[in-house]
Parts: C-alpha cells; structure tokens; sequence
C-alpha cells in the first residue's frame, strides 16, 4: 500500500474505521489487527470502486464486512493470518480504549448482533436512513425500526437488565 493512498483515501476516514473496528474488538490488538485488515481490503478493492456511491459509503461497507467476516472466523476460532502491512498514525484509538463511558457503550454495542452494530454505528455517525439502507441493503423504513429497537435494546443493557 503507498502512502500516498493511505494520506489520501484512508486516513481522510480513519475516524469511521477505527469506531468500526473498535465495536467488533475487545482488546487493542485485536483493533489493531482489524484496523490493517480493512485497510488492506480497501486497498485491494480500490479498482472495484465504480463510483455509484461516495467513497465515504464505499469505506464504510469495507469496514463493515471485513469486521463482521473476521468476527465470525474468530468466533469459529479459525486461526486468521494475513501479511502484515505497516499502518502508522491511527488517530485516536489509544484513547478509545481509555475513556471509560466509550468503553460502557461499546462494550454494550458489542453485545449486539452483527447487523444491528453495523446499524448503530452508521447511526452514531449521523448517517441518515436512506444512507444507512444503502450501505446495509435493506429499506430506509427499516433501518427506522431496527434503530427504535437498537436503542431499546442498549439502553437495557447499560441499564444491567441484559447481560
């Protein structure tokens, strides 16, 4: 991967990488393993960009299916390896692992299904519903339920009525 796409077509959505990445890892290195993941896919995949959508929305379905395909090896607790590429300045993570109220919310979004993560992480980052459909493929009257729901459901979980 050059730098010059890392500079220009990574680190421009670092911040929706790292919350992504950060609501599928428990740990930092696992972060940071995830991290490189995705930006691998996204330099791999780079010439299948047709430009239908926003590179915004591009990164974020990367992001999002490389941290769910991962989720799912680790919980079939294949072993996963890949080349390892150097990745350096990811902003903010250390201290994504350190605030304490981040920790609770992520933490009870880890608790969530797959799908409905994707949803609320898309929602944290004031994507609107037709934007979240798109990226998600479903409907933006959908995506208006499961959030209702989601929030339901993490409220519960900060609250201690789900473990």
């Amino acid at each position: 991967m050059s730098k010059d796409f890392y500079t220009q077509f990574i680190l421009p959505y670092a911040g929706i990488i790292i919350k992504i990445c950060r609501a599928y890892t428990d740990t930092e290195e696992d972060f940071q393993d995830y991290y490189q993941e995705v930006c691998l896919q996204i330099w791999n995949s780079r010439k299948n960009f047709q430009e239908k959508s926003k590179w915004s929305t591009w990164v974020y379905r990367i992001s999002l299916n490389v941290c769910m395909s991962l989720l799912r090896k680790r919980k079939k607790k294949q072993v996963y390896s890949s080349d390892h590429i150097e990745v350096q300045n990811i902003p903010d993570a250390e201290n994504s692992f350190q605030d304490e109220s981040l920790q609770l919310l992520y933490r009870a979004i880890r608790q969530l299904s797959e799908l409905d993560r994707a949803i609320i992480l898309l929602y944290l980052e004031e994507k609107s519903y037709k934007e979240i459909a798109e990226i998600i493929g479903t409907t933006p009257n959908n995506i208006g339920v499961r959030i209702t729901r989601i929030k339901k459901q993490i409220k519960k979980i900060l609250d201690g009525k789900i473990y």
